[in-house]
């Protein structure tokens, strides 16, 4: 299996662990912040669409210009941006081929020093996959400190045990 292979495939697996974590968030507090300078469930759930986003452009070629855009009101409105940012990036994903994984560039200009980030695609899509999986980590906890009950990540949770 090629490390491409390979993405696609833990790509593939993380997503409805994702869809569980974002779910069992309190739809009625997406605001809840744990300290005032971390981001609110709503803003952390809007930044993992935002990532999925650029890795749509990446696959097709395209640097990505960071622009962090207000997420939209509701919960479930980010949950439904989110699976279509996912559903609009498996055709790019699975059409590339290994020497444009391992040997093309993307970029990802942020705005500040040093203005840019450049690293081959596949790289690139690690790194957002290894954000993504911190984040996600976050809202695990943010969960647990709204009261809510954490869905099983990789394996059980106190909350609830794998069938």
């Amino acid at each position: 299996m090629t490390n491409r292979e390979f993405f696609i495939k833990r790509w593939a697996e993380e997503y409805p662990t994702f869809l569980k974590v974002f779910r069992a968030l309190p739809t009625d507090n997406p605001e809840f912040r744990p300290h005032p300078v971390s981001r609110t469930a709503a803003a952390l759930v809007w930044l993992l669409v935002l990532e999925e986003q650029a890795c749509v452009a990446w696959a097709s070629g395209k640097d990505v210009q960071w622009k962090e855009t207000p997420p939209p009101k509701s919960l479930e409105k980010i949950i439904a941006a989110y699976q279509k940012a996912h559903a609009d990036f498996e055709p790019g994903l699975k059409a590339l081929d290994d020497e444009t994984w391992e040997n093309k560039n993307v970029r990802l200009n942020v705005g500040v020093a040093p203005g840019f980030y450049e690293l081959p695609l596949g790289e690139m899509l690690w790194a957002v996959m290894f954000d993504a999986i911190h984040h996600r980590g976050q809202l695990s906890l943010y969960i647990r400190l709204t009261g809510g009950k954490v869905p099983p990540i990789y394996g059980s949770s106190a909350d609830e045990k794998l069938e």
